[in-house]
C-alpha cells in the first residue's frame, strides 16, 4: 500500500491577514476581562477522566502537559496557540473576579516565559503554588490558567479546558471519548447533549483506538460512532491516536507517523481522511473556530452594547459620583445604620419591620434569626441528650432500633467490658474500689460523640447567620453595593466568625476529651445516689416477686399465710457481690453515668452561652462597623464599564463599519467560508445515506447526499449544487446574513460559487 501524506494547505491558508486580526481581536477582548460579562468564542475540551484530554491538547499544539496531573478539574486552562517566527511558552494568571485587589494584583504579576517547551510542567506547578492549590490535596481555584505556546507551525487557535464553560452559547465543545470504554458510560457525552441540545456547536473526538482488538464488536462500534452513526454532532466526529506514554517519550514527528501508519490499515483505513489524524484536526478546528468568531461578532458586539447600555442606565439611577471622603462616608454611614437596626432587631428577637416578612413563610423564617437560633439550641440538645454517648443500654430482650453512630449494649454487657478495663488499669486501691482514673476512660469514652454533633450544630447556625446577613445587605442597598458589600465585608467577617467559633467550641471541648472529671456540683451526688437507687429497688422488686410468687411488683397480693417479716429483711439484705472487681465495675459505671450527666448539662450551656452567644450572635451587629465600611474599594461598577467600553471599541475597531458596509460583510464573507468548509464535511461524513467511493482511489471518500437530506430547519436558505457537480458541495447562507446582504445579492451570488469552485478544488486534493 502507498502511504500518501496529509494535505496541510488548508491549515496554512487559515492565517490570511485579516483571520489573524479577528482572532487577535478576542484574545483582545478576553484579556480585557469582557469575558466575565458576556461569552466568548472559544474551545473548550472536556472529556472523563483519563480520556486523554491532555494528550489531545499536546497532539495539537506541540507541547507536553503534564499528564495524571487533575489539570482539567483543579483549575481552567487556556491554551493560546499563535505563529510566531520564534519559538516560546508564556504561563500567566488571570485572577477571577471575585478576588480582592491586593490578590488581584498578586496573581496578575505571575508571569513566566520559556524559551523551549520542556520546562512547561514545572512551571504550572509553579502557577499552582501561586493561586494557592495543595498539590496532593483536593483544593480547586476559579483563577485562569492562561499558557500562550508560539512557534513557526503552531495554528491560531484558543482552547479552554474546563467543564463549566460548555454552557457558555459561543462555546465550541471538543467531547473527548476515550476507546478504552464503552462511549454510552462516558459522562461527557451527556454533558455535551445537555449544554448543546442539537448538537450544533459539539466536535466529538475519539482517542485511544489503537487499544481497541482488530475485528472486535468493540472497534466496530467505535467505528460507527465515527461515522456519526450513533451519537449525532452538527461537527461530526474525528479519531486521534494518543502517544504511548508506557514506552518513552516519543517526538513530536514520530507520534504523527505511528498515527499515520495506524489509520492506514485495518477497518480504520476506510474512513475519510478528513476525520483522522491530528494534522487535520488542527486544520479542522481552525475552521470552526474562525467560522464561529465571524458569525458570533455582530451579536456580540450587540450584547456588549447592551451591557454597557445597562452599566450606565443602574449608574444614573445610583446618582451623582460620590468623590469626596464625606460623601462616601454619609451614604454608606447610612447604610451601615440601617444594617445594624435591622439586625439589632432580629438580633433581639422585635420582628415588626416590613422586612422580616411573613412568619409563616421560608424567607421570612430566615430573617428571624433569633427564633433559627432558639430553635436550634433545642433542637441540640435534644439531639446531643439522645445520640451523644457512645454506648446506648438497651434491656436484653428489648426491641429497640439500632442508633446510626451508637454501640447498643446491655448492662451486663457494660458490666463485663469495664471489668476488662479494670483488671488492665489497676493501681494501689483495695480491692472492691477501683482507680479513679477509670471513670475518665469511661466518660472519655462516651462523650466520643460530642464534637462531630456539637460542629454540625454551630456550622449550621453560622450559615444560617451569614445567610441572615446576606439578606439584610440585599434589602438596605442596591444590587451593586450590595454585591461589594458581601463580598468585601460580610464573607470575610462570617469567616473570621466561623474560625472562632471553631476555636471556642475546640476550648470547651477541651477538657472533656483530655482532662480528668471535676466538678463541685451537688447533682452531681444526687445522679450517684438516684442511679444506685433504682439499682437497688430493681434488687429489691426482684426479690419481693420471688417471696410472693407474683409476676410484677405491681400487681396486688393477698395472701391467708403468716409471714416472717425477720425472714423477709434476710431476703432483703442479703444481696452481696462475692466478685469484688464486678462490685467495682458496677461502682464505676454508676460514678461515670451520674458525672456524664452533669458534664453533659454544663457543655450544652456552654455552647449556647459562650459559642452561639458570645462569638455569633454578639458579632452579628459589630460587622458593618464604620471602621469595616470605609476599607471597602470603591468604583466597582465603574470597572465593569470600563472593561466593557474597552471590549465594545475592540470590536468595532476589527469590524470598522463604513458607510458602504463593506466591513460588516467582509466579516460575514469570511463566515460564510468558513461554514462551507464545514457544511462539507457534515455532508462528507453523513455516512447513514452514503455510498463509500472505492478506497483504491487517491481522492477521499465522498459519499452522495440527495438533496432531501438537506434539514431546512437547521440550514435555512441553503442551495443545493447542480447534479452534475460533486454532492458535498453545499452553500449555507444564514438568515441573518440574507437579511444584511440583500443590497448585493447578485454579486453575493457571484462570490459564493466562485468559493464553491475553490472548495471543490480543496476537497479533491485533501487526501493526496
Amino acid at each position: 500500500m502507498v502511504l500518501t501524506r496529509f494535505n496541510t494547505h488548508a491549515l496554512k491558508d487559515l492565517c490570511s491577514e485579516e483571520q489573524l486580526e479577528l482572532l487577535n481581536s478576542i484574545d483582545t477582548l478576553r484579556s480585557q476581562g469582557i469575558d466575565h460579562y458576556v461569552s466568548l468564542p472559544q474551545i473548550i475540551v472536556c472529556g472523563d477522566q483519563s480520556s486523554g484530554k491532555s494528550s489531545v491538547l499536546e497532539a495539537i499544539s506541540g507541547v507536553s502537559f503534564p499528564v495524571k496531573s487533575n489539570l482539567c478539574t483543579r483549575f481552567p486552562t487556556e491554551l493560546v496557540l499563535r505563529q510566531h517566527p520564534r519559538a516560546g511558552v508564556r504561563v500567566s494568571i488571570v485572577p477571577h473576579q471575585t478576588r480582592s485587589e491586593v490578590e488581584q494584583r498578586c496573581l496578575g504579576d505571575f508571569c513566566e516565559q520559556l524559551d523551549s517547551f520542556e520546562g512547561l510542567p514545572m512551571l504550572m506547578e509553579k502557577a499552582k503554588g501561586a493561586m494557592g492549590i495543595n498539590t496532593h490535596g483536593k483544593a480547586f481555584s476559579k483563577d485562569l490558567l492562561r499558557v500562550e505556546v508560539s512557534g513557526p507551525d503552531r495554528p491560531h487557535l484558543t482552547i479552554e479546558v474546563v467543564q463549566s464553560y460548555m454552557q457558555e452559547p459561543r462555546s465550541i465543545i471538543l467531547a473527548v471519548v476515550s476507546a478504552k470504554n464503552d462511549f454510552a458510560n462516558q459522562i461527557v457525552l451527556k454533558l455535551a447533549r445537555s449544554a448543546d441540545k442539537l448538537g450544533t456547536r459539539t466536535l466529538g473526538v475519539i482517542t485511544k483506538p489503537d487499544t481497541l482488538a482488530a475485528g472486535s464488536e468493540s472497534e466496530a462500534m467505535f467505528v460507527s460512532l465515527a461515522k456519526n452513526l450513533d451519537v449525532e454532532f452538527r461537527l461530526v466526529w474525528h479519531v486521534l491516536r494518543n502517544m504511548d506514554m508506557d514506552h518513552g517519550q516519543s517526538t513530536r514527528e514520530q507520534r504523527d507517523v505511528e498515527e499515520f501508519r495506524f489509520f492506514s490499515q485495518g477497518i480504520w483505513k476506510d474512513l475519510p481522511r478528513s476525520i483522522v489524524g491530528i494534522t487535520t484536526l488542527r486544520g479542522r478546528l481552525s475552521t470552526v473556530l474562525l467560522s464561529q468568531i465571524a458569525t458570533e461578532l455582530p451579536s456580540l458586539i450587540g450584547e456588549i452594547e447592551d451591557k454597557a447600555g445597562q452599566c450606565k442606565t443602574r449608574l444614573r439611577q445610583l446618582g451623582e459620583p460620590r468623590v469626596s471622603i464625606d460623601e462616601q462616608k454619609s451614604y454608606l454611614m447610612n447604610i451601615a445604620q440601617c444594617v445594624q437596626e435591622l439586625v439589632k432587631a432580629a438580633v433581639d428577637g422585635t420582628y415588626n419591620d416590613n422586612f422580616f416578612g411573613d412568619a409563616y413563610s421560608s424567607s421570612g423564617y430566615q430573617k428571624r434569626i433569633r427564633a433559627i437560633m432558639q430553635n436550634s439550641n433545642e433542637v441540640f440538645a435534644d439531639d446531643i441528650d439522645q445520640t451523644g454517648h457512645q454506648r446506648r443500654i438497651v434491656e436484653a430482650d428489648g426491641q429497640q432500633s439500632p442508633a446510626k453512630h451508637q454501640v447498643d449494649i446491655t448492662r451486663e454487657e457494660y458490666i463485663e467490658h469495664i471489668c476488662h478495663l479494670l483488671k488492665r488499669t489497676r493501681g494501689r486501691e483495695l480491692p472492691g474500689t477501683f482507680n479513679p482514673m477509670i471513670v475518665r476512660d469511661l466518660f472519655l469514652e462516651q462523650c466520643s460523640p460530642w464534637e462531630r454533633i456539637t460542629y454540625r450544630h454551630t456550622d449550621s447556625l453560622w450559615a444560617a447567620a451569614q445567610e441572615f446577613l446576606i439578606l439584610v445587605v440585599k434589602h438596605t442597598s442596591d444590587e451593586a453595593t450590595s454585591a461589594a458589600l458581601i463580598r468585601e465585608i460580610i464573607y470575610p467577617a462570617c469567616d473570621s466568625i466561623k474560625q472562632e467559633m471553631s476555636v471556642k467550641v475546640k476550648e470547651l471541648l477541651q477538657p472533656h476529651q483530655i482532662g480528668h472529671p471535676i466538678t463541685y456540683n451537688h447533682f452531681f451526688t444526687e445522679n450517684l445516689q438516684k442511679v444506685r437507687t433504682a439499682r437497688q429497688r430493681t434488687n429489691i422488686a426482684t426479690t419481693l416477686q420471688q417471696f410472693f410468687g407474683v409476676s410484677s411488683i405491681k400487681q396486688s397480693c393477698y395472701m391467708d399465710t403468716t409471714i416472717k417479716l425477720d425472714d423477709l429483711l434476710t431476703l432483703l439484705t442479703q444481696h452481696s457481690e462475692p466478685d469484688m472487681v464486678r462490685y467495682a465495675s458496677v461502682e464505676a459505671l454508676d460514678c461515670m453515668l451520674a458525672y456524664y450527666k452533669v458534664a453533659l448539662e454544663r457543655f450544652v450551656d456552654d455552647i449556647a452561652n459562650e459559642v452561639v452567644e458570645g462569638k455569633l450572635t454578639a458579632s452579628l451587629s459589630r460587622i458593618l462597623s464604620p471602621v469595616t465600611v470605609f476599607d471597602m474599594s470603591t468604583g466597582l461598577l465603574r470597572n465593569e464599564l470600563s472593561v466593557l467600553q474597552k471590549g465594545l471599541e475592540t470590536c468595532k475597531e476589527f469590524v470598522k463599519l463604513r458607510k458602504d458596509g463593506h466591513g460588516l460583510t467582509n466579516a460575514r464573507d469570511l463566515s460564510r467560508q468558513s461554514r462551507i468548509e464545514s457544511l462539507q464535511e457534515v455532508a462528507t461524513l453523513d455516512t447513514k445515506r452514503s455510498n463509500i467511493s472505492d478506497p483504491s482511489t487517491d481522492t477521499p471518500n465522498s459519499p452522495e447526499i440527495p438533496d432531501e437530506t438537506v434539514d431546512e430547519n437547521l440550514f435555512p436558505n441553503v442551495e443545493a449544487v447542480s447534479p452534475s457537480l460533486e454532492p458535498v458541495d453545499v452553500v449555507p447562507a444564514p438568515v441573518e446574513e440574507t437579511a444584511i446582504l440583500s443590497d448585493h445579492e447578485p454579486a453575493t451570488k457571484r462570490k459564493m460559487k466562485k468559493k464553491m469552485k475553490r472548495s471543490k478544488v480543496s476537497a479533491q486534493s485533501g487526501g493526496t
